[in-house]
């Protein structure tokens, strides 16, 4: 309320006070109190208005042009008669005729009548065309954030399909692995029995969370090599580079499990002799690099983007757009490099939701 109620007394006493100069600069000494009545009598009665104005605007605003003409016209005429016989009777019976050559009400509002009426239709319509302004702006503001919104909650829930299509996936590897294991080496496979409880155990504990800090990733990543561990006995050795700077980043949540698993299955599975994983992470100014290297057999010759690469590109173009970058290339000496590139932020409780 102190908005408009200010902004029509502005409006009211710059024209008292541009009437007062104009009756100063022709010689002329002003009466500051009728011009004050005059003026702030005629803004505060439109003040009054403007919610009945805007309610007839709401009702008229989905109907087309002829309704919007069907209602306004005769409001417009109806109201702007309406608020300028209460004008000119506020300014009667406080400050009289005056100078003016009539001595009835009746002589007074047909003198003011012809200019008078035309200024208040002037003013109904100025009225209308400012509300209907600030109507469309909040209607864009409102449909703009709505699509933000809609946008949020899509992205998010291509994000858990992404996620959820991604526990399958090395679930039943994992699966795989242990059968294959359990008439040949029952203690083994019981072993990593064991090490997929655990690893399940936390993957439930972060299912709803589209965002982890990298220190979780990695202690979901331990797990999952622990199981590997267990496959490939000495034949896997593996190393974390991790910069103490970056364990509080947030990470989609499964970012590197997948990678890794892409080395194992491709680089270093069918390798005869021992293999070496290395997985690195480093703060590249307000950007966040990890980097997951193999010396295995390399990328064979056509291969195709798999699941587990193709969904990590999808997940952070989702999250990050064009911020964010996946490379995938052959090292020089021997094996699969896969580089990850998107904006550093600290975790934050609100990036599980």
């Amino acid at each position: 309320m102190a908005m408009p109620l200010g902004l029509w007394t502005l409006l009211a006493g710059s024209y008292t006070l541009s009437g007062g100069l104009s009756q100063l600069s022709e010689g002329q000494a002003p009466n500051w109190w009728r011009a004050g009545v005059w003026n702030f009598s005629d803004f505060y009665l439109w003040m009054l208005l403007v919610p009945l104005i805007a309610w007839l605007g709401r009702q008229a605003a989905d109907g087309g042009w002829r309704r919007y003409a069907a209602v306004h016209v005769p409001a417009s005429l109806t109201l702007s008669l309406a608020q300028l016989l209460v004008h000119l009777a506020i300014f009667w019976n406080l400050c009289g005729p005056g100078r003016a050559p009539v001595n009835t009400f009746g002589g007074f509002v047909r003198m003011q009548f012809a200019y008078s009426y035309h200024f208040a239709l002037l003013l109904y319509w100025v009225i209308l065309m400012v509300l209907r302004g600030l109507e469309s702006r909040r209607r864009l503001r409102d449909e703009r954030l709505r699509s933000a919104q809609l946008e949020t909650q899509l992205a998010q829930a291509q994000l858990r399909t992404l996620r959820v299509q991604l526990q399958p996936h090395f679930l039943f590897n994992t699966l795989n692995a242990i059968s294959a294991l359990a008439l040949a080496d029952p203690h083994q496979a019981r072993l990593m029995i064991s090490r997929l409880s655990d690893l399940l155990r936390l993957t439930l504990e972060e299912r709803h969370a589209l965002e982890v800090p990298l220190s979780r990733e990695l202690e979901l990543l331990r797990c999952y090599l622990d199981i590997q561990q267990v496959r490939f006995q000495d034949r896997l050795s593996t190393q974390l580079d991790v910069a103490a700077d970056t364990v509080r980043a947030a990470v989609p949540s499964m970012i590197l499990q997948p990678l890794v698993e892409n080395a194992l299955r491709h680089g270093l599975l069918d390798k005869p002799e021992a293999g070496r994983l290395q997985i690195v992470s480093r703060r590249e100014g307000a950007q966040l690099y990890l980097r997951v290297d193999d010396d295995g057999l390399g990328l064979p010759e056509g291969m195709a983007e798999g699941l587990g690469l193709g969904n990590t590109r999808t997940r952070l173009q989702v999250l990050f757009g064009d911020a964010a970058s996946v490379a995938l290339a052959r090292r020089a000496e021997g094996g699969t490099r896969v580089e990850l590139r998107f904006p550093y932020r600290e975790y934050a409780a609100e990036h599980a939701a």
